[in-house]
């Protein structure tokens, strides 16, 4: 029964640590005329700069921006500290 409780536990562990949340700051540009913006947003899956680039890429080709750069991930501890610097791209796409 110990051995069962314990695997439990560890795969309840290891599922949470799986859905973690992902953030990335980024920059994008439109052109047409020129406009450029910094953002974050929220990232799901691995939590890589990759896959970052990936999710992001489509989400912001959607609305005529094109991404230009993956400037970190992060988790949530880094949302407070670039909110004010991302404005109204703070969690947009």
């Amino acid at each position: 029964m110990k051995q069962i409780t314990l695997s439990l536990i560890l795969i309840l562990a290891l599922a949470s640590a799986a859905q973690a949340q992902c953030y990335a700051d980024y920059k994008a540009k439109q052109d047409n005329p020129l406009r450029l913006h910094y953002g974050v947003a929220q990232i799901s899956g691995n939590c890589s700069a990759g896959n970052a680039r990936q999710q992001l890429g489509a989400r912001l080709a959607a609305s005529g921006w094109t991404l230009l750069q993956i400037q970190s991930v992060f988790g949530p501890e880094g949302l407070d500290q670039r909110k004010a610097s991302a404005g109204q791209f703070y969690l947009r796409f």
